[in-house]
């Protein structure tokens, strides 16, 4: 990330992707300002050539392997 952007809250459910409108967990932040949002399919296809062209890339991808806590209660 360069130093002159402000980190990035994390993305909700409400965050869609602008392609597609699926829920989004990549966020672009672009170099003249603004952003862009994709779901995770989208996220990798164009990755690489927004940080190509200078975008700080906030990948929450991660997010869709996690394994929710579960607690006694849940489990009746």
């Amino acid at each position: 990330m360069t130093g002159a952007l402000a980190p990035t809250k994390p993305l909700t459910v409400a965050d869609r992707c602008d392609r597609c409108g699926a829920q989004a967990y990549v966020r672009a932040v672009l170099v003249g300002g603004g952003d862009l949002l994709f779901c995770a399919h989208h996220g990798r296809k164009y990755a690489e050539a927004l940080r190509s062209n200078g975008a700080d890339i906030q990948d929450e991808t991660d997010r869709l392997t996690e394994t929710p806590a579960v607690t006694p209660d849940d489990e009746r």
